[in-house]
């Protein structure tokens, strides 16, 4: 879901495909700053493959370029919430990476999930959290709460930058206002959209995750993603991130194939690649997050072993709460509020 975006699109040429020769080509779309070049080095290494990449900033951007039709992306990264929309719509191809060599790798957590289950269409890349980010340096309060931006300290307000996610803010101001996910109650619903529409003239900007700008100082607090935090807390060590006590989401980001592929094996072979250990080591490595592959601990940067951003204090463990992809009603009545408080 989940690092700094840019607007490049990266180019890697790669070398020699085992056991499936297909044309030389592999097409990723992808998040923002969020693929290895580690990783496609050692890809290009193992397969006669050019990796074209190309970056999206949304779940809705990636979505809509994906019904429009005429790209030639082969890979594509939706998140855990946006899957099921891809599969339902018939946008994704059954590649069945349960039958693949590498599935054996899983984490047994992540293979019977809602969005995929048994694990016939995608694998893992990554997932984290979605919480706040904090400069210490300014404010010496609670860190783990979703006051800090829906009830903002006066030490914070007019320095705050929100993700333009709707998903991820909306989940945060339903579990704040005492909702569970995907509730259609509009009391509950009546209270967010409230909340948001005040909190917003306090808040600096919605904006994706800038590590520049909260290391100059420009942000001061933020809704962040958990590696993207981790990213920004190595740049300016005044950063801490916090784990909402009223609930906080948990998020999976995953690697699908395209029914319009124009390099199915190659797509295949991406999708079994990335299963063993040390090559997902290597796209966490990179962005800063867990993955959902077993074993894969042990090649990681020691840092990221005890990374507070990674591994969740014990007091908040049960306030995580996997982001389901809600029904299109909900959906709906969440568009209506988000419209509101984007105005």
């Amino acid at each position: 879901m989940r690092s700094i975006v840019t607007a490049a699109a990266w180019i890697f040429a790669l070398l020699p495909i085992g056991t499936a020769q297909a044309e030389g080509v592999l097409n990723i779309y992808n998040w923002g700053e969020y693929t290895s070049p580690e990783l496609i080095k050692r890809f290009e290494a193992k397969y006669d493959v050019k990796v074209t990449i190309t970056d999206f900033d949304s779940n809705d951007t990636a979505l809509a370029k994906a019904r429009q039709g005429g790209n030639d992306y082969d890979v594509v990264v939706p998140s855990s919430t946006f899957v099921k929309i891809w599969i339902d719509e018939g946008l994704l191809l059954e590649t069945r990476a349960d039958q693949m060599e590498n599935f054996k790798n899983m984490d047994p957590r992540w293979v019977n999930v809602d969005f995929d289950p048994g694990r016939h269409y995608t694998v893992p890349w990554q997932w984290g959290t979605t919480g706040v980010l904090v400069n210490t340096s300014v404010y010496s309060g609670d860190l783990n709460t979703s006051a800090i931006f829906l009830d903002p300290p006066v030490e914070l307000q007019g320095k705050i930058s929100v993700l333009p996610e709707m998903g991820d803010v909306m989940a945060l101001a339903i579990y704040f206002e005492g909702g569970e996910t995907c509730t259609g109650d509009k009391d509950i619903l009546r209270k967010v959209r409230d909340r948001l529409i005040a909190a917003k003239p306090k808040w600096l900007s919605l904006d994706y995750p800038s590590i520049d700008r909260y290391a100059a100082g420009d942000y001061d607090a933020g809704v962040n993603w958990s590696g993207a935090s981790m990213r920004v807390r190595f740049a300016n060590s005044h950063f801490a991130y916090g784990y909402p006590k009223e609930g906080y989401p948990i998020w999976m980001d995953n690697v699908a194939v395209l029914k319009t592929a124009p390099h199915v094996e190659n797509a295949k072979l991406f999708q079994n690649f990335i299963m063993d250990p040390e090559n997902a080591a290597l796209i966490s490595a990179h962005a800063r997050y867990a993955n959902g592959i077993a074993g894969s601990e042990k090649f990681m940067p020691a840092e990221m072993r005890t990374a507070p951003e990674i591994v969740v204090p014990a007091e908040f463990l049960d306030k995580g709460k996997f982001t389901p992809a809600c029904p299109s009603e909900i959906n709906e009545m969440y568009m209506k509020i988000w419209t509101e408080v984007m105005k």
